[in-house]
């Protein structure tokens, strides 16, 4: 039996469970919005402190959204792993929602790579 913390057993898995951040996702607000839609943004930087729900409402907007999650971190994530997952979407043509935990330390290469991406606002899921 996989042992999983505490704090992923009990992750929301809908709007309804999901409980404060009103001003994002209360009735007719932006992710809300985006989800009931099936439009989500190609790019949205969700800060805060830890525990605040960044990870839990970026897996909502994925699972509400029928997209993939892709949880990665840059502490420990490189820029073929952002690559791998590039391809991947490009691949099975599935949007992807990629959660990219501690940005701030990813590196020129790794910046530089995100870059077209964000800018053109293009979603991993339309890439062809």
């Amino acid at each position: 039996m996989e042992k999983s913390p505490l704090a992923h057993l009990v992750r929301p898995v809908s709007l309804k469970e999901f409980v404060g951040q009103e001003h994002l996702v209360g009735e007719g607000k932006p992710f809300r919005r985006m989800i009931e839609s099936g439009e989500l943004s190609s790019s949205i930087i969700l800060w805060g402190p830890p525990g605040c729900g960044k990870t839990t409402n970026a897996g909502l907007m994925s699972r509400l959204t029928d997209s993939e999650f892709v949880e990665m971190s840059a502490v420990n994530s490189s820029k073929d792993d952002m690559k791998k997952v590039v391809n991947r979407a490009r691949l099975f043509s599935k949007r992807v929602v990629l959660f990219l935990d501690e940005i701030h330390r990813f590196n020129k290469a790794q910046q530089d790579f995100l870059l077209p991406y964000v800018e053109k606002g293009v979603k991993f899921g339309e890439l062809k």
